[in-house]
């Protein structure tokens, strides 16, 4: 591909993003103004049991002055590959898709992060290496009981993590790494061919929220928009066309003072003169 061309497909993108709302004519409707069966506002089990989650966060070490919570936040790379503990990671469920009240009949979820319209089209995954208590391997998120189910264990669960992740071996040392799937129609429903810039803003809210919960506990992560969608679909048994992950989030502990180890994935800026 030449210069040429991918300014072409940049300018197609920008053009896209700033016009997406002139895409349709004054009469569409969206299903929602269609008066068609709202979708549940979460995804149903996906095992036959689950794990009760503590909302009891005093035994929490959760530092309170947000201003340095923030000041402190930054991605994390390195791992020292320590256990997290239940409530911690119930902790991070919590900050990052809680559900505190249910609207109307079940018209809508009141959740701790924003989301447009208050349809919260995502679900969250996660590949669980160390966490006390738990057994390692793949879980899903039930956020309207504050549930965890267990889904199974890969044949290498390091080797899926790094797989679905495009390669990037350093999201293997992680505690867990959250993997956030969309259930498009959930959006679309009420937004219609105006559904995915919203769902763009809305994945935003959760890992910043990830972000500063982890910070908050004293962990570290990284957002990782590089995902190998079709690989970490299999790994979660989801078929990729009504519900696909595309986005994930390593955490995991991190040692206080570890310059050195973070500033080694920075090197091209040096070498290269930036």
């Amino acid at each position: 591909m030449d210069e040429n061309e991918i300014r072409e497909r940049i300018s197609a993108g920008r053009a896209f993003i700033t016009n997406f709302s002139q895409v349709v004519d004054d009469s569409y409707q969206t299903d929602q103004q269609l008066k068609k069966p709202q979708p549940p506002l979460a995804k149903a089990p996906m095992a036959e049991t689950a794990l009760d989650l503590p909302k009891d966060f005093s035994g929490v070490e959760i530092e309170r002055d947000f201003l340095h919570i923030v000041n402190s936040r930054k991605s994390h790379r390195v791992y020292t590959e320590g256990t997290i503990t239940l409530e911690q990671l119930s902790f991070l469920l919590w900050c990052t898709q809680g559900v505190k009240s249910v609207r109307g009949r079940s018209y809508a979820t009141l959740r701790t992060v924003p989301g447009g319209g208050a349809r919260h089209p995502f679900e969250c995954y996660m590949a669980v290496r160390k966490v006390e208590g738990l057994q390692a391997g793949l879980y899903h998120y039930l956020p309207m009981t504050h549930r965890i189910e267990y889904l199974g264990m890969p044949d290498d669960l390091e080797g899926m993590i790094g797989e679905s992740l495009s390669g990037q071996s350093w999201a293997e040392k992680a505690s867990v790494v959250f993997y956030y799937s969309c259930v498009f129609y959930r959006a679309e429903w009420r937004y219609g061919v105006w559904a995915h810039p919203t769902v763009l803003i809305d994945s935003g809210h959760i890992t910043e929220n990830l972000y500063l919960a982890a910070t908050a506990i004293g962990l570290g992560g990284c957002a990782i928009a590089a995902v190998d969608t079709p690989a970490a679909d299999r790994a979660f048994g989801l078929d990729g066309v009504d519900e696909s992950i595309f986005y994930a989030m390593p955490v995991g502990t991190v040692a206080a003072e570890n310059h050195g180890a973070e500033d080694a994935f920075y090197a091209f800026v040096r070498e290269e003169g930036l």
